[in-house]
């Protein structure tokens, strides 16, 4: 049959039929045959799409920065964008006989793009490389909140900011100065180190000097003690000594020494030899003599 045909809509389609430029049918998926002289479809996806995008903006303080991301849309109102917007198809093979679906992601980040300007304008590069998920949520809520994707009948679902990043120049100047900032703190954690290192040593050091001082003190009080001890043993000794020698005070040096020659004789068989020099023999006799003259000056005076 060359003039009718058979279109088959998939379940992501929203499709509408239009006869002799009258809409006779619309929906999702539909089906039907149609007349090729006069009949125009219109095929919308009505699928979630993503949309990845590159974008080069300024932040508060000049700037510039990429910023990289994706966005996920939905046609929410077929019938509104196909007021503004040519999706008609070649029945036969699908394809759009207009650039307007190509078109349609461009529009999209157009949004994006102009709601990021106003975002980045209020941050520093600072601020702003620091907050990503901050702007997504932000610029996620003016595209809600956009009538000019309301009008279209597109709703967003997501959009996520992956990247900020400063010009390469600009990226270096700030890898400087956190590199210098931890250098910073890498030498001040070595100062903090080996001020704790002399500190310690410091504290080791008071610690002997307190030990050696106290172990001084400690041997000054025994050698004190000692010398007491040894000074009062030898006063003991000297009063054993004198106790010891009182009775032989009065006792003559002849009587001292018969009496050790006595104390010889009772323990002569203990001593192998004895030798007797010629001043102890001269000093028995001396004394023999004048205990002699002693007895005869006792004895004349008894018989007077």
């Amino acid at each position: 049959m060359l003039f009718i045909g058979y279109f088959k809509g998939e379940p992501t389609e929203y499709v509408m039929k239009y006869r002799a430029g009258t809409l006779s049918k619309s929906g999702r998926g539909l089906d039907f045959f149609y007349l090729k002289m006069n009949t125009s479809i219109v095929s919308i996806p009505v699928g979630t799409a993503d949309v990845p995008f590159m974008l080069n903006e300024t932040t508060g303080n000049f700037q510039s920065v990429t910023v990289q991301g994706q966005l996920t849309y939905r046609i929410a109102n077929p019938e509104s964008i196909a007021q503004l917007m040519d999706y008609t198809i070649d029945a036969g093979t699908r394809k759009y006989k207009s650039e307007d679906p190509e078109k349609l992601p461009g529009r999209i980040i157009n949004e994006v793009q102009a709601s990021l300007k106003v975002e980045l304008q209020k941050l520093s590069l600072e601020d702003a490389l620091k907050s990503p998920a901050e702007i997504s949520a932000k610029i996620s809520k003016a595209l809600r909140e956009s009538k000019t994707l309301s009008n279209m009948g597109i709703e967003t679902l997501a959009l996520y900011i992956t990247a900020i990043k400063p010009t390469p120049e600009m990226a270096r100047a700030l890898e400087a100065e956190y590199r210098e900032n931890l250098q910073i703190r890498a030498d001040q954690a070595i100062y903090n180190r080996r001020a704790m290192a002399v500190e310690q040593e410091r504290i080791i050091r008071e610690n002997e000097l307190s030990t050696s001082i106290s172990l001084e003190n400690k041997k000054a009080e025994l050698i004190e003690l000692q010398g007491k001890n040894t000074r009062q043993e030898a006063e003991y000794q000297a009063q054993a000594l004198q106790c010891r020698l009182a009775p032989f005070k009065d006792i003559t040096h002849s009587k001292i020494l018969a009496l050790a020659l006595r104390e010889i004789g009772e323990n002569a068989g203990k001593i192998g030899n004895l030798n007797i020099s010629s001043e102890i023999l001269a000093s028995i006799l001396a004394s023999g003599r004048t205990h002699e003259l002693n007895q005869a000056e006792e004895n004349e005076c008894q018989r007077k």
